[in-house]
Formats: C-alpha cells, sequence, structure tokens
C-alpha cells in the first residue's frame, strides 16, 4: 500500500514552553525552575485512565505505556472507564486513594473530568491527559495529535478527490469530547467554503453506532457522496451501511485513527482514507514525560503527536 503523507513532526506543532502548571506539592521559582521531589523509575506508580479499552486505538495507547514502563521496571496500574464519565471519576478516585504517583488520563468527556483532576491536584498527584484535554484542573501537559489539524487535513482530502460543493456527511465522535469538538471544527473550517455538509449526527466513536447512523442518513440523503467519520471505527460501520446499499463504488469513506482495520480496509480499496495517529507512541511519549517531569525537567504544555494522511493511491 502507498502512502500520502502529511507528516506533522511534533517538534513543529509544540506550544511555547511554559514549565509545569501550578499542581499542589510543587513550587514553581521565578527562575523556572520546579521543585518537584525525584521518584526512583523501578519505584513508580502510574495510573493509567483510558476512556475505553473497546476501541484498538487506546488498546494500542495502553501498550505504547505499559511496554516503556516496564524497560525501566515501572508499574502502571490501568483501569478502564467503558466510555462511562461516572465510571472514570469513580476509577481515578481509587486510583488516588491508591498513592499513585503520578495519573496519566484520556478523559470521557473533557468537561466532566475536571473535579477529578482537581481531586489529584489536592493530593499532590500530578496528571498528563493524553488525546483529549481538560477544561479544568491543572494538568503538566496534553500529548495529543493536532486534531483540528487533522480534520482540515480530512475535509482537503474530500475535496481534491471528489471536487468542490461534494454533498457529504461527519459521523461525529462522543459528545463533550475535546476531540470531537476539536475534529469537528479542524472538518467545517474547510467544509464550510468547500463542501456541501447536508447532516453531522453522532455516533459515539462506536462501530455499531456508526453502521445505525449511517443507513439513516442514506434514507434521508440518497445523493450523498462523501463521508467523514471522526475516528475509524465509525468509518467503519459507515462503510458497512454503504456497502450494504450498494453504494460502496459512489461514496468516499475518510476515517480518523488509522487503526488496523481501517488500514486494512483501505489496502483493500473499501475505504479511501484515514487521518492516521500513531497512539503506541502517543502513550510512550506520555509515559517519556512523566520521567522527564519527576526529573526535574521543563515541560511543555502541549506535546503534539505526529499525523499522516493514509490513502490507497
Amino acid at each position: 500500500m502507498k502512502k500520502l503523507v502529511a507528516l506533522f513532526s511534533a517538534s513543529a506543532l509544540l506550544l511555547g514552553a511554559c514549565g509545569t502548571t501550578g499542581l499542589e506539592g510543587s513550587n514553581t521559582e521565578d527562575n523556572g525552575e520546579t521543585d518537584i521531589e525525584s521518584v526512583e523509575r523501578d519505584e513508580m506508580v502510574v495510573g493509567l485512565s483510558l476512556s475505553t479499552l473497546n476501541n484498538p486505538f487506546f488498546v494500542s495507547l495502553e501498550e505504547g505505556v505499559v511496554n516503556t514502563a516496564e524497560a525501566e521496571g515501572t508499574e502502571v496500574r490501568t483501569v478502564d472507564a467503558q466510555d462511562d464519565t461516572a465510571k472514570q471519576l469513580n476509577d481515578i478516585n481509587d486510583l488516588i486513594q491508591q498513592d499513585v504517583n503520578v495519573l496519566l488520563i484520556n478523559p470521557v468527556d473533557s468537561a466532566a473530568i475536571e473535579p477529578a483532576i482537581e481531586s489529584a491536584n489536592s493530593a499532590g498527584i500530578p496528571v498528563i491527559t493524553i488525546d483529549r484535554s481538560t477544561e479544568g484542573g491543572d494538568v503538566v501537559t496534553l500529548v495529543a495529535s493536532d486534531n483540528v489539524e487533522g480534520g482540515e487535513m480530512a475535509a482537503q482530502y474530500i475535496i481534491d478527490l471528489v471536487g468542490e460543493g461534494a454533498v457529504t456527511v461527519q459521523l461525529e465522535g462522543v459528545p463533550g469530547a475535546s476531540a470531537t469538538r476539536e475534529r469537528g471544527e479542524g472538518f467545517m473550517n474547510v467544509a464550510e467554503e468547500g463542501l456541501d455538509v447536508v447532516d453531522s449526527q453522532t455516533a459515539n466513536f462506536n462501530r455499531s453506532e456508526g453502521l445505525t447512523v449511517m443507513e439513516n442518513m442514506l434514507q434521508s440523503n440518497s445523493d450523498v457522496e462523501a463521508v467523514f467519520a471522526q475516528n475509524d471505527e465509525m468509518a467503519l460501520g459507515a462503510l458497512e451501511a454503504i456497502e450494504a446499499a450498494g453504494l460502496a463504488e459512489d461514496i468516499v469513506v475518510v476515517g480518523f485513527d488509522g487503526n488496523d482495520d481501517a488500514l486494512e480496509a483501505i489496502e483493500a480499496g473499501r475505504m479511501d482514507a484515514t487521518i492516521a495517529q500513531q497512539p503506541d507512541e502517543m502513550g510512550r511519549i506520555a509515559m517519556e514525560t512523566a520521567y522527564e517531569y519527576f526529573d526535574g525537567e521543563e515541560i511543555e504544555e502541549y506535546i503534539a503527536a505526529p499525523l499522516e494522511l493514509i490513502t490507497n493511491e
């Protein structure tokens, strides 16, 4: 499979350095240095809270964290929120009670996660968010792809492939998740001027919901020419609906994430493109950043993971 690549290096997308944000238990001096209690890597306990492990993307993200940690003898305690905000808050509270040294959190909902992060702040436990941001509380950094840029890439690819004014629908992710908001924002930045977006509905980043929502969209919009799904799971569900309707040759499908099933579908010529993230690399970066934090290094407030546009061309 050949790849059409638009690669964004992490260094090119990093925001200006500002050090760690105001965590309780750390004292930021005027010279920019932070007094942090050092923790030996083979004695460190990491709490990893993921929005769901029912998505291959987050399984790969966990592997990136765990493999990096195991190489240093670090213990990782993973909890699966199962896309349930209340469960995630309880899970994180349990990790805080276990007195973990650092929390790596992939929020279900960027607003609803705020109390959990504030609880970690009060306990003096540093927090790193992954893939999705928080709307409140203090974090060391956010490790994520540039979702806005990725959404723009998807819209531009549809324009390049199908043409200006193509009749397009969008499948949105979990309401309240920063990735949903940012990918949609980026997509519409370009689509508002270049595409005819006739419908946009949530399918909660879920494949089966993507199938159902796409079936309904096809019934309401018989002239659809392109689909942008804010993750590959929804894109694959939409693809099933499109193929079942006998429209596989007529509708372009673009996803986001670059999971294995999507890459196989692209290679087979069934799916057109995905904006590929590298979740294992994202997990590795997050774990390495935790080590750097305890080593007293200056941490950027945002660390960008690379993206690439992958097509079957």
